[in-house]
């Protein structure tokens, strides 16, 4: 079926996360309550900034969010597929450090949160910025340089390639992003990022269903990512629909108990955002939530996890990443692509396209390399 072909599935994912990203982006931050009041209701599609005048509302962080712009969610999920392009191969935290910051530092590219090109570094959230810091200003090992980086899901929210690469293998989808992580993230942070890769490579094998990504994530996942993951998936089996999880909040309660950030967003705790065995990100095991309450449909994940607010963008974006690589190409709202593309002047189907290009060179030469081995230890046999 064309739907579950290699193509189909990558495009979707990507696709699929574009879109939920730059739906999420505009209700990014607030609350369930602050979006309905903001919006009159629930958000089913493009909307407009959360402030009318957003170049001066937070001069910290004066963005254009809303109007279907993508966010740096995107911006670097498309970087990692350049990455993967130039290098032809699996990818480890050297690939961070020799081929993805130069590429976030040399190169303008248009950025619609911006509505100017600029460098990728530039539009980067101060966790990404750190990327550059200790691996080309720093010179820090590639495999240790996410030590010290603020805890958060700035790894995760671009490992969906990671599990494109690795189709239907969500061990060595881990194994690989755990790595590429590590230049990045530490802690559990850099655990959801393996994760995610997981959840992708699981979505992205034919027959595959939401029970079976739930599983490879509580298979591979460890400490209190693990526990947040069971949590929130639990309690989303509970309820039936998105709107029934937010408002009964069954899903916050469940993630709670692990959330370093604390249920007042913008003030946060002394321990928001620190290394720890027993806390998790709350957005990947949302969006797992999200994907749950939907039964994989990737319209109905992407608006639960628009509508819940907080990290919305990246919410959205993680789980209309799996739901597209679940069901393919067509599982995604053409029309909402489309809109988006438009509005972020950002191809969003070739990132699709070339990588599952360059998946089909990587796993022909995974395969001779396997053949190999393979003969060369049955020689040791004989």
């Amino acid at each position: 079926m064309a739907s579950e072909s290699l193509e189909s599935r990558a495009i979707g994912c990507l696709v699929g996360a574009a879109v939920g990203d730059a739906l999420g982006g505009a209700t990014e931050g607030w609350s369930p309550a602050q979006i309905a009041q903001r919006w009159g209701g629930w958000v089913d599609g493009i909307v407009p900034p959360y402030y009318p005048d957003w170049r001066n509302a937070r001069p910290i962080a004066p963005y254009h969010k809303g109007d279907g712009h993508i966010t740096d969610d995107t911006l670097m999920t498309h970087l990692l597929v350049e990455v993967y392009e130039q290098a032809g191969t699996h990818l480890t935290a050297y690939d961070v450090a020799n081929r993805l910051v130069p590429l976030m530092l040399g190169e303008r590219r248009w950025v619609p949160e911006l509505e100017e090109a600029a460098l990728p570094l530039q539009r980067v959230f101060l966790a990404e910025k750190y990327l550059a810091l200790r691996l080309h200003w720093a010179h820090a090992d590639p495999r240790e340089a996410g030590v010290g980086n603020a805890v958060n899901c700035g790894a995760a929210m671009y490992m969906a390639p990671v599990g494109i690469v690795n189709a239907a293998d969500p061990d060595a989808a881990y194994a690989e992003a755990i790595d590429l992580a590590g230049a990045h993230q530490a802690s559990y942070g850099r655990e959801a990022a393996g994760v995610l890769a997981a959840c992708v490579a699981a979505a992205a094998t034919p027959g595959a269903t939401v029970d079976d990504v739930v599983a490879a994530a509580l298979r591979l996942a460890k400490d209190g990512t693990r526990a947040a993951l069971e949590a929130v998936t639990t309690a989303a089996g509970t309820v039936t629909h998105w709107t029934e999880a937010i408002e009964s909040g069954a899903l916050r309660a469940a993630i709670r108990p692990y959330d370093t950030v604390g249920d007042d967003y913008r003030d946060q705790g002394l321990g928001a955002r620190r290394p720890s065995r027993v806390h998790s990100i709350e957005e990947l095991p949302l969006a797992l939530g999200m994907l749950v309450v939907a039964k994989g449909d990737w319209r109905e994940a992407v608006l639960g996890s628009v509508n819940y607010g907080r990290d919305a963008d990246s919410i959205a974006s993680m789980a209309g990443a799996i739901a597209g690589a679940l069901h393919g190409r067509d599982a995604v709202d053409a029309d909402l692509a489309a809109a988006v593309a438009t509005a972020s002047r950002t191809d969003l189907v070739g990132p699709g396209e070339r990588l599952a290009a360059v998946t089909r060179q990587i796993r022909t030469a995974d395969r001779a390399a396997r053949a190999a081995a393979d003969a060369g230890y049955d020689g040791l046999l004989s």
